[in-house]
């Protein structure tokens, strides 16, 4: 049974988790308050769900998804990431994260900034640009017309392989971005950002992204 490990249990970390535990994965779910403020949650996920401390989730899972706030991002644990695929969730929101002038000045990416952090990682973006409550409500098999495609983005092409098999094992098509310094294409207040399209729908809005 394959592990996914999280770093950071909100929304998003818990909803990934219930589509993961449905398709025949294990989840090992951690945030930064200590495991033990998992518990009700970790119940409900079921048996193959548990809690850990963010480095314990890390060397658990044969691939990890993180998803915390970006500020938080450069606390995320490096050495249990070195060799694995990382999902990562993320949006700027300077209202909460605070200006980051690589961010705003376009010399990285919101995942290029956790990508440097993470030396050795292999760190892809996803789930960024869907709702929570959507992850679970807009799946659906493959081959589906009008099935909603999400974007990833690496510069790993095994991470993108990675991710492309999850994101359809739990109900998407996906649209690969290519190298993580295109990824800015699906980010807050661009054309593709929190909209319903499929992956023909998608492309168009993302050939239309103007960044800056």
């Amino acid at each position: 049974m394959t592990t996914i490990g999280f770093i950071g249990s909100g929304y998003i970390g818990s909803s990934v988790a219930r589509a993961a535990l449905a398709h025949g994965y294990s989840v090992v779910m951690s945030n930064s308050r200590g495991p033990e403020t998992l518990a009700d949650l970790v119940a409900d996920l079921g048996p193959n769900a548990s809690a850990a401390t963010a480095v314990d989730a890390a060397s658990a899972g044969d691939f990890v998804v993180v998803t915390v706030p970006l500020k938080a991002a450069q606390r995320v644990p490096v050495a249990p990431l070195v060799g694995k695929v990382v999902i990562d969730t993320n949006n700027y929101y300077f209202e909460r994260d605070g200006h980051i002038k690589e961010i705003d000045d376009h010399e990285l990416t919101v995942t290029g900034l956790l990508q440097r952090h993470l030396v050795g990682a292999k760190v892809a973006k996803g789930f960024n640009h869907i709702k929570f409550s959507e992850i679970l409500s807009d799946a659906l098999p493959a081959g589906t017309p009008g099935r909603r495609a999400l974007a990833t983005a690496s510069d790993f092409p095994e991470a993108i392989e990675l991710v492309t098999r999850f994101f359809d094992e739990i109900g998407f098509d996906t649209v690969n971005l290519g190298p993580l310094s295109e990824s800015w294409r699906i980010d807050r207040d661009m054309p593709g950002y929190g909209g319903t399209f499929d992956a023909s729908a998608l492309r168009a809005k993302l050939d239309e992204a103007v960044r800056g």
